[in-house]
């Protein structure tokens, strides 16, 4: 059990990493971001992230931690995918390079500030009704199964969006912003399930979606050249969601006293680490030359 102490010294850490992150994006909102710059502030973001995770035993239990880098790993690969959204937003709303710093971290401190208030209900919810891992299992198998034509679908809701906002007199910069967080509220909605999943401790819950969100905006300007490569991502994550998906209907089919298989957190976290291994090296592998499949199905 984690005490007021512990969550209000994360809270004070997490709090302090989005100001200096956002002071940084606003000292720098007039340059562009390079590849070089980006990519250490990835490493960065994902070493604070794994520190965080070794060093949880300390105030919490060695089983908190590993059900922390199962969903961070769940909810990071799943913010990659919500990346090539923001790229083709971003891109169609002409924004401009020096003004992405801001719109991404604005935008990504609207997804925090929306996945708290989300987190919190769910957890509220699957803690008290077993029925819900039922619920939310069988949303997750019928994501899955659509996530192939997710992106042409979220697209189609973001462009009557911007449409609307636009006959309103708002400029792309505030279009942008708003349809940023709605984008995330969207993905969100996969996303949260998933990791309840895994675990229902709020700490876990909340803690590891901030640390996938934090280094999004870096990771934006890094997967911008990637995002023709990464053609089975979808496939991949797909695959992640629907393993979630039958584990929730089987832990509340063993909670209703059915003798089911169980699965581990181990089993859970192996299957996470290898199927994104194997959806990135065979992407890459499979465009490396131009060959078949160079357009990425989220485009």
């Amino acid at each position: 059990m984690i005490s007021s102490t512990e969550w209000l010294i994360t809270v004070a850490v997490l709090g302090a990493m989005i100001l200096i992150d956002m002071s940084f994006a606003i000292l720098r909102r007039n340059k562009e971001t390079t590849s070089r710059e980006a990519l250490g502030w990835t490493f960065f973001y994902i070493a604070a992230a794994v520190a965080f995770g070794l060093l949880m035993p300390r105030w919490a239990s060695t089983e908190m931690r590993k059900e922390f880098f199962a969903g961070w790993l769940t909810e990071y690969s799943l913010s990659v995918d919500n990346i090539f959204v923001f790229i083709i937003l971003i891109a169609t709303l002409k924004i401009k390079k020096e003004s992405q710093q801001l719109v991404l971290l604005y935008g990504i401190m609207i997804a925090i500030v929306l996945r708290v208030i989300l987190i919190f209900l769910g957890v509220a919810l699957v803690t008290r009704f077993t029925s819900m891992f039922y619920l939310f299992g069988g949303f997750l198998i019928f994501t899955a199964y659509k996530l192939i034509n997710e992106k042409e679908e979220v697209e189609k809701e973001e462009g009557k969006l911007v449409a609307f906002l636009r006959s309103r007199g708002l400029s792309s910069f505030t279009i942008g912003l708003i349809a940023l967080g709605f984008t995330d509220l969207i993905f969100a909605l996969d996303s949260i399930p998933a990791i309840l999943g895994l675990t229902t401790s709020s700490y876990v819950v909340i803690s590891a979606n901030i640390f996938a969100l934090m280094g999004l905006r870096q990771l934006y300007f890094l997967l911008q050249g990637l995002m023709d490569r990464l053609i089975y991502l979808s496939r991949g994550l797909s695959f992640i969601l629907a393993f979630i998906g039958v584990k929730m209907i089987l832990e509340a089919l063993h909670g209703n006293g059915v003798h089911v298989p169980e699965v581990s957190l181990e089993v859970s976290l192996g299957t996470i680490v290898i199927t994104l291994i194997i959806t990135a090296i065979s992407s890459l592998a499979a465009t490396r030359s131009g060959g078949p499949g160079k357009k990425s199905d989220l485009s």
